[in-house]
């Protein structure tokens, strides 16, 4: 199968390109090698993804398939492929006669998410402040030190990437795979609402509640550290909602 004529050859490599990728989301994709139809939809869906998570493709944009294989230099069948593996993920939904759009964020199932990773982070950080281990507790010091110096400078893909961390820090001392699978899931749900929660006031905000955690764990005191990893995900619920009254447009009714 021949692949579309790509027309753009180079993907976003610098801030002076911001407005450029605003106004086309698509200049955000990066064109992919010539392989096995397998390894081309891998590349598409993960490139479609990660635009979809960090909002370049916001919620209820229509997806634009001609301008996703021009782009990438790759034929529909990918394409379509992909954007079937994403409407399974709950990332994209298609409309009848109109095409494929990507899905607005619904309430409903973040707050179902939330409740589950709330059930097993909140017994998870319960555990770890028993647990009185040294290494865990260092593990979590060295990982805050880094988000005070990102938060500080508005370094928000720097501060996800370290939040994720912080998380994983405590699932992995309780050494269930099964729990941390099942939180990895709800996580994931939640990339892109967690997006647009990402202001430098909700970066602030997050570190004052991962310190509050933290210092409960290293007093050893149980049911500190559980109410505040419970208040930590209740407020991400909060700051949702006001989000949906800030934006509509961007979350289903």
């Amino acid at each position: 199968m021949l692949a579309c004529p790509l027309k753009i050859k180079h993907a976003v490599s610098s801030s002076s390109d911001v407005a450029s990728a605003a106004s086309n989301p698509y200049v955000a994709l990066q064109k992919v090698k010539g392989g096995e139809r397998g390894s081309l939809t891998d590349a598409v869906e993960q490139a479609l993804r990660e635009a979809i998570v960090t909002l370049v493709l916001e919620p209820g944009t229509m997806i634009d398939k001609l301008a996703v294989c021009e782009r990438m230099g790759v034929s529909r069948f990918p394409v379509s492929a992909a954007l079937a593996r994403l409407e399974h993920a709950g990332l994209v939904e298609v409309l009848p006669q109109r095409g494929t759009r990507v899905k607005p964020i619904a309430l409903h199932d973040i707050r179902q998410h939330l409740f589950i990773r709330s059930a097993l982070e909140v017994e998870t950080v319960r555990t770890v402040s028993l647990m009185h281990d040294r290494a865990t507790i260092d593990a979590l010091g060295a990982n805050l030190d880094e988000q005070r110096k990102v938060a500080g400078n508005g370094k928000r893909l720097a501060f996800h990437v370290l939040d994720l961390a912080f998380h994983e820090i405590m699932l992995d001392a309780v050494n269930l795979p099964r729990v941390k699978e099942i939180v990895a899931v709800s996580r994931n749900a939640l990339d892109r609402a967690r997006q647009l929660l990402a202001s430098p006031e909700r970066l602030a905000h997050t570190l004052d509640e991962h310190e509050r955690i933290f210092e409960s764990i290293s007093a050893g005191n149980a049911d500190a550290a559980a109410k505040a990893m419970h208040d930590h995900l209740d407020e991400v619920v909060a700051e949702l909602h006001r989000s949906a009254k800030e934006r509509p447009d961007l979350f289903a009714p």
